[in-house]
């Protein structure tokens, strides 16, 4: 069974979600609130598998809470804006996932499921969107962590093209190899950075100065 917690200053959003929740049969709600604090008291009481976050909330706004959480459970960012200007700092919290509310519920029950099962869920073209947002900030500053030295070029080239927002499928038929190989490559790359997932993965190429050479 899948505990899935529900973040939001709305009720009637967490009434939409509760539901849809509700309709599955392996999941259970473990609980809603309509703040951060809130947020971070209930994954510590609770220890759901997911909770899904609003951003924009008042005593504690959802990047500060899934900062203080992202560790104790998997947190699913909800907004109500394509490009909202907080998702950059919300995914470098910690978050593992990022849905438009306007998504349709079987996206929801999706992406759920990904996140539960261990994996991110960024759809590629939010990725690519993230990267235009990245392009109009200030340079960042250089960040070549001494572990991208222990990557293969074959292994670096996996990561740019991650940053490029491309799925495994795509990646493949970029390099010309299969997707298990792909995925194995990427697998090695998490691996040999310590990072937990792809999100990670796009944040760490961004600050590394990648981006730009995709």
């Amino acid at each position: 069974m899948i505990r899935v917690a529900l973040a939001d200053d709305q009720a009637l959003v967490r009434a939409g979600f509760r539901m849809i929740v509700q309709s599955q049969p392996d999941m259970e709600v473990a609980g809603e609130v309509g703040n951060g604090q809130e947020a971070i008291d209930l994954v510590r009481r609770e220890r759901p598998d997911v909770i899904l976050m609003d951003i924009r909330m008042p005593r504690v706004d959802g990047i500060e809470a899934t900062r203080q959480i992202a560790g104790a459970t998997r947190v699913v960012i909800l907004t109500t804006y394509e490009l909202d200007e907080y998702v950059f700092d919300a995914l470098a919290a910690g978050a593992s996932g990022f849905l438009l509310k306007a998504a349709p519920p079987e996206e929801l029950i999706r992406a759920i499921r990904v996140v539960a099962a261990g994996n991110a869920l960024l759809d590629p073209a939010v990725t690519r969107r993230l990267i235009e947002e990245f392009a109009r900030r200030p340079e960042p500053a250089i960040k070549r962590p001494k572990e991208l030295a222990s990557l293969t070029e074959r292994e670096l080239e996996v990561l740019r093209e991650l940053a490029g927002g491309f799925t495994n499928a795509e990646i493949a038929g970029r390099l010309h190899v299969s997707e298990t190989t792909v995925k194995t490559h990427v697998a090695h790359v998490l691996g040999k950075l310590g990072l937990r997932d792809r999100v990670q993965a796009v944040i760490v190429a961004y600050e590394a100065g990648l981006v730009g050479s995709v």
